[in-house]
Formats: C-alpha cells, structure tokens, sequence
C-alpha cells in the first residue's frame, strides 16, 4: 500500500528506486520530474488567478439620495399624505410642471408625511420600449457565463454590505419602517440570498443528468436550463429593496432579462435601488438596460401583463390584484407564480416555555409594523397557558415605542415600530376590530391610530392585541397586514390543527412545543406552503417560497424558483453511437408485413423488460425470436 500511494504522489522517484537505477542516468528523470512538478504549479496558478480575475467583485459608486440623510428637512410636511397629493397642492408639482396628458404621483415618507418627490409615471407606451430594450439586451446576456453572473451578485453583495446603512435610510424614508426592520428583513435577507446564488445557484441550472430507463439503456438522459427570455415582477411595498432585489438577481442568475413593476409608493426608493443595479452591471460591462423598472397606475399595467414578450410573471401582492394578474397573463399562456399573503398560525403547543419564545412571538407579530406576508396575524394558545401568552404579549406590546427612525429633530432615537405605509386602510381595520368586540373579542391594546405629539402626519397604528377570538369572526378570515395580534384558544392538539387550516389563506405556519417530533407531526397536517418548528420566518432564505389556497400557486426562492426562470429542456443522446443506436426491427418497419409477428414482437418487449418475474420474460425472448425468424 506504502508503495501504491509512493507512486500516486511520487511517480518518477518511486519507477526509479524499484528499478534500482540509482547511478548518473538517473540525473534527467530527476530534471523532467521537477520540471512536471514546476509546470504543473504554473498552469494551475494561472487558471487560478484567471478564474479569481473573473469572479472578482467590481467596486463602484452611487450617489445616496439627501432625503436619506436623518437631518434632511427640506421636504414639505404634507397633512394626510397620498399618493395623489400633488393634485391638491401646487407646492407639490414636480419642478418641470406636469405634462399634459401624463400622470404623477406623490412621493412622501409616511412616517413624517414630507414630501419627497412627485414622479412621472410610466404610461403603455413607454412599458413596451423598456421591454424591448430588455430583450435586446438579454440577447447577449443569455449566453454568458456562470463567472460572469457570480461576478455581477458578488459586486453587488460587497457594495450592499459596505453600504448597508444608507440602504436601511433609504428604505426608512420611504416606508417609515425602523432601521432594525430595514437590517433583518431587507439587507439580511437579500444578503443571504446572494450568498445562496453564489454557492448553490450553477449546481441548480448546470445541465443534470438524469437516469435513463431500462428500455434505453444505451442512452444518456439529460435536462438543460436554459433563459426564457425577457420576465417580469410585480412586487408589493412591503420591503422595497428586497422585493426588487430579489427576483432581478435569479432573473440575471438564470441568464434572462427582467422588467420589474413597484409600487407606486416605493417608487422614488425603488427607482434608487434599481439604479444601483444598472450601475454595477456598468462596472462589470454588462448592458445595464438588462434591467428595467415600470411605475404605473393599474389601468396601464396591462401593458406588461399581456405582452408576449413576458415569458414568466411573478407577482406579490393582493388577492384580488393576482387573480387579474392571472387572468391578462392567461391570453398568452404565460406562467404565473402568485404570492397572495396569508394569515399566518402560531400554533403554540401545551408545555410550551412561554418566557423563551416570547422574544420570537413579538418579532413575528409586530416587525415592520405587522406589514410582513408571512408575519404571524393568529396566535393559537391551549387554554391553560392562554391567560399566561395574553399577559406575556399584552406587557410587552405595552412598552413598544412608536415613531419614526428619520428626524430632523432626533425623534426616532430608540424607536420600536415604525409606521405603516399610509392612513387608507385605518378605518377598515378599526371596522373589524369593532366587528369583534361586537362578536365577542377583547380588545387587550391598542385598537386604533396612534397619535404622535410631534410626527402629527405620520401613519402610526398602536400594537392592538385582541384577545379571546374564535375562528368565525371575521377578524379572523381576513389578512390584516397590521400590527394586531389576534389570541386564539384551542382545548385540543387537534382543534389547533382545524382553527390553523380554516381560512382560505394558506401561505406560512409556526409550531412551538417543547417535543420537536410532536411540532413536526402538527406541521404535516398543517395546510400551508412552509412551517417553522420553534421559530418564525426561517424558511424565507434558502427554501421555496409560497403557499396553496388563496395564497397562491408556484414558487419562488430555493432551487425551484430559481429553475422556474428557466425552460427545462429534456435531451436524450446515444451513450455509444459506435456500438448501440435506436434501430427498427424489420417485422415493426413500415410497412408492416406480418401483423401478428410485429404484435409477438412488440408485446414480447413489453413482457421480456417489465414482466414481474424472470420466467415470463426469458419467455418472450423466445417468442420474440421466432417471430423474428420468419424474416
């Protein structure tokens, strides 16, 4: 053995000792074995450096927007901030004048109500150049290299990490989110899954190969993924970075182009995180019209959803709106994934340490100000720790400082939640918190709007817990999208499991318990697209995302979003074309002869590889080659 790895490692030293030819000759297998070892290091460490050269992050520079900055007050305080505000205040109109026949929305920050800007938005015409422009541009891209991609997310993961508080500024200006929601729900998330593209996304979308069955043996089965083309995301408010940057980056990983849709009240942030993009696609000398972003009002956005040159639509937002995003993507058969939000269960086991998951709870309820698609809107509690989980949320949602983290006046120091998007849908959700109480329900916090002393145009809503909620309120069926929890008792595991799957909602779940073979067995009957055991949203980085029911169909993330970028296109070549290739018996060649013999033929195949036992099919055989005899 010692000899054997001697040779592996040493060839020519190990070849000369057994031949003992140990005298002067020996001098030039000495020479041509250090000369092998010398090459092969500096070929090696050339295609190293070329490889590294290749991959290596390109730095670059954006200008970061002056409304980010914490002591800007140069914005106008707008008294009930909306998106068509501008109508109502000359002050407001962009510094051009409006163009006749175009229209503009407002731009404001909703947790102070300042005036950002008041934006053009795009109309069907200009919708259908910057498509054309990104399948111009994809023409090329399509055929780059894996290198060449890793090298555009890896440029674009250095420059987020390095500028990652002046994204979380960004981000808080515009959504009136808190610096911390801006960190964990953006910037970490969108951080994670550059990290996943760059270590597992070429594994995904490498030619597979696949096994080959019995009757084609000789052959070699393989799938290709390749681009689709030009695609699109209509992505919701929510998390303005992450929504955006997300599916541009499988899009642009997975050799396509893509034209993303935001809201119109993430447009001027929305606009600034796509510019950072194209720049970086500049640096790496990319075309940058790869990229294309559309801010609309609903009446043009047609013009995306039915183009023909939208090869894959993903969506993100309300129910209502995905099912006519379905139906316009429906006149050219073009596939959908839907996300339509949940109204996500905490199922929280009997024996379960309350103090310990207290922290996750809080999380899951009230980040972002309870606008999360997979935030937990249902806490399910056995009624002998009920009155213990209602004290325990009801405290701590008491201590939650509301506010803004951007301040001229330094007011969001030490803010908990931030704002909502805006006041529209306050009066809805003061109806159904009343709706409850009337059926019944407690209202432990909160309830309402929160005023705030100094930020008097902010969208504040307090942290409202509503205790004592049964599955047929409405309260409970509908998604709120706020920071209001709704307590639930159940008396049995399995009446938990009921109250969990009955609504039509169905996008993620959450079981706490101190057994983890007792949550994984509620979270198998769980109906629903994701469950975390003992914690809350972790399966949003590296997993499939996306739900069944209501909440949509397909998915995105993972492997399988990733491939759903693709067309997977099924190869099938001879392994041995020397030796075997597909050839057609005489008695199964047109035209056919002898009927009867092609039929002994062709059932004896059959019989002779699928036959349960192995007499049948040595018996076929036999068949098989008398009939084949009488040719």
């Amino acid at each position: 053995m010692g000899t054997l790895i001697s040779c592996l490692v040493h060839p020519f030293s190990t070849v000369r000792r057994l031949s003992d030819q140990y005298d002067d000759e020996g001098s030039l297998g000495d020479l041509i074995y250090h000369l092998t070892l010398f090459f092969a290091f500096g070929i090696y460490t050339v295609i190293r450096r070329h490889l590294n050269a290749r991959s290596r992050p390109k730095s670059f520079r954006v200008e970061i927007p002056e409304q980010a900055d914490p002591a800007w007050s140069n914005g106008q305080p707008i008294q009930n901030p909306n998106l068509e505000s501008h109508r109502y205040d000359t002050n407001l109109a962009p510094p051009t004048g409006e163009l006749s026949g175009r229209d503009y929305i407002t731009c404001f920050d909703p947790a102070t109500g300042l005036h950002l800007e008041t934006s053009l938005i795009d109309n069907a015409v200009e919708i259908e150049t910057k498509i054309d422009r990104a399948e111009a541009a994809q023409a090329m891209w399509r055929h780059s290299s894996f290198a060449d991609r890793k090298r555009v997310v890896r440029s674009l993961k250095k420059w987020l990490v390095e500028n990652q508080e002046a994204c979380a500024r960004v981000v808080c200006r515009d959504t009136g989110k808190t610096l911390i929601d801006s960190a964990l729900g953006e910037i970490l998330t969108t951080c994670s899954k550059m990290d996943w593209l760059l270590r597992h996304g070429e594994k995904y979308l490498r030619p597979e190969t696949r096994s080959s069955p019995l009757l084609l043996f000789y052959k070699k089965s393989q799938v290709y993924y390749e681009p689709l083309g030009v695609v699109a995301a209509i992505v919701s408010w929510n998390y303005p970075l992450h929504n955006a940057w997300s599916p541009i980056l499988a899009a642009l990983f997975a050799g396509n182009a893509i034209v993303i849709k935001c809201s119109e009240y993430v447009a001027w942030s929305s606009r600034w995180f796509v510019d950072v993009i194209k720049e970086c696609l500049r640096a790496c000398n990319f075309d940058p019209e790869l990229v294309q972003l559309v801010c609309c009002l609903p009446d043009h956005a047609e013009a995306l959803t039915t183009s023909p040159k939208i090869k894959h639509i993903l969506f993100i937002g309300s129910e209502p709106v995905g099912r006519q995003v379905a139906v316009a993507a429906a006149q050219h058969l073009t596939p959908v994934t839907l996300e339509l939000g949940g109204k996500d269960p905490a199922i929280i086991l009997p024996g379960t340490n309350i103090e310990k998951w207290g922290s996750l709870w809080m999380r899951g309820i009230f980040q972002n100000a309870g606008q999360n698609c997979i935030g937990i809107e249902r806490l399910l509690v056995h009624r002998l720790q009920y009155d213990e989980v209602n004290q325990l949320i009801s405290t701590r949602a008491h201590g939650l400082r509301v506010g803004a983290a951007l301040s001229a006046e330094g007011i969001g120091t030490g803010v908990d939640m931030g704002s909502m998007i805006s006041r529209e849908r306050f009066q809805s959700l003061q109806d159904r918190i009343a709706a409850a109480v009337a059926q019944g329900g407690r209202v432990e916090l909160g309830g309402g709007p929160a005023g705030h002393v100094y930020l008097t145009n902010g969208a504040f809503f307090e942290p409202t817990i509503i205790g004592e909620v049964r599955r047929d309120m409405d309260i409970a069926q509908q998604e709120l999208f706020a920071p209001v929890a709704l307590i639930m008792p159940y008396d049995t595991i399995e009446e938990a499991i009921e109250i969990a799957n009955d609504t039509r909602y169905a996008l993620g779940a959450s079981v706490f318990g101190p057994d983890k073979y007792e949550c994984l067995e509620v979270a198998r009957h769980l109906e629903c697209g994701m469950v975390s055991i003992n914690d809350f949203g972790a399966f949003y980085v590296n997993l499939p995302f996306g739900g069944t029911k209501s909440s949509g169909y397909g998915r995105f993330g993972g492997p399988e979003g990733l491939r759903s970028l693709t067309n997977p296109k099924a190869v099938i070549v001879d392994r041995w074309p020397w030796l075997f290739e597909t050839k057609i018996p005489w008695v199964l060649d047109y035209p056919i002869r002898s009927p009867l013999r092609a039929w002994c033929v062709a059932s004896g195949i059959v019989v002779a590889l699928y036959a349960d036992g192995w007499r049948e099919r040595f018996e076929s055989l036999r068949l098989i080659i008398n009939a084949l005899r009488g040719y």
